[in-house]
């Protein structure tokens, strides 16, 4: 994202809010590199809630399964040629309710509660969401990996067992040449995951000490994104190669910790982390990050995960990209 385009997120900022959410008011440096959340700060958000200790504890678990020429079933979506352009819509979640953010207007609103996303009369604990081309959307939670209705927050099993939560869809040719895959991250290990037997593959891993903190946005040209903890980090921000799973580039430290959601839209990035923080990120004119913030969170909302579709712009009206290689 150039300057310019940041200076569009940062005007939009009086679109209008949920009434349950409060307008953010978190500092930040427009122009310069984010500036990296310190050891304390880290802590008080891992310690924030037994909802987020829960979610953490997810990313060091790591899943077995393996499939031997898998492949999604779901017809192959053709990228360049799906329709009419999506709807400008980011999907973040908490454990238990579905939300939709507008990029364009800043307007954060409450779908539905999850239901039928446990096979147990435990609570609801979606981990991660991710959406394809054609707007299907796939939840895994601490039980299973299930579709969503993203009308309704409604939750069909596919299979139970132990998944990734940081989940995205990457585009078609990247790692099948005709259809798109759903990948997922179990700290450093990178898996593909079948949507309709939901056997996973070991793809490739995440190299030089560094794990997934939370989530991975991937776009149809507009590249693939990780929040990740490591080597200092808590929370940095990496290009990384869906193809592999290794970074390309590691943009530098976030001003945010536990940024267990990320989203995409039309040249920029957008962060849910774990104390309710909703923010925009972009690349700053000296080359290290800038960030907004839309929601300033309270605690009252834990953010788990976030969503957008493989086919969000790439670029915003301005001409303005995040910056990749």
């Amino acid at each position: 994202m150039n300057a310019s385009r940041l200076a569009i997120v940062v005007g939009a900022l009086a679109g209008a809010v949920c009434a349950a959410c409060a307008v953010g008011t978190h500092d930040t440096d427009d122009g310069g590199p984010a500036v990296a959340a310190d050891a304390s700060s880290s802590s008080a958000k891992d310690a924030q809630s037994n909802a987020s200790d829960a979610h953490s504890a997810k990313d060091a678990s790591v899943a077995t399964q393996d499939a031997t020429g898998a492949t999604d079933a779901a017809a192959a979506p053709d990228v360049f040629d799906a329709g009419p352009p999506p709807e400008p819509i980011v999907y973040g979640h908490t454990p238990d309710t579905l939300y939709t953010f507008d990029p364009e207007t800043n307007a954060l609103a409450e779908v539905a509660k999850f239901s039928g996303c446990s096979q147990s009369t435990n609570a609801t604990e979606v981990l991660d969401l991710a959406i394809d081309a054609n707007m299907n959307a796939f939840a895994t939670t601490v039980d299973g990996l299930y579709t969503v209705d993203l009308t309704t927050a409604e939750c069909t099993l596919v299979e139970a067992g132990s998944y990734p939560n940081s989940l995205s869809f990457v585009p078609a040719g990247t790692l099948d040449p005709n259809v798109e895959a759903l990948v997922g991250y179990f700290g450093s290990e990178y898996v593909r995951i079948d949507t309709s037997s939901g056997n996973m593959t070991d793809i490739g891993s995440l190299t030089g000490g560094y794990a997934s903190s939370g989530d991975i946005v991937s776009i149809a040209g507009g590249g693939s994104f990780l929040t990740v903890t490591g080597n200092g980090c808590g929370d940095c921000l990496f290009q990384v190669d869906p193809s592999t799973g290794d970074m390309i580039q590691n943009y530098g430290a976030l001003p945010y910790a536990a940024v267990y959601g990320l989203g995409y839209w039309a040249g920029a990035l957008y962060g849910f982390d774990g104390e309710g923080d909703l923010f925009a990120i972009g690349g700053g004119d000296d080359g290290g990050l800038a960030t907004q913030a839309i929601v300033d969170g309270d605690g009252g909302v834990v953010w788990w995960g976030a969503g957008s579709t493989t086919r969000a712009p790439v670029s915003a009206p301005d001409g303005g990209t995040f910056p990749t290689q």
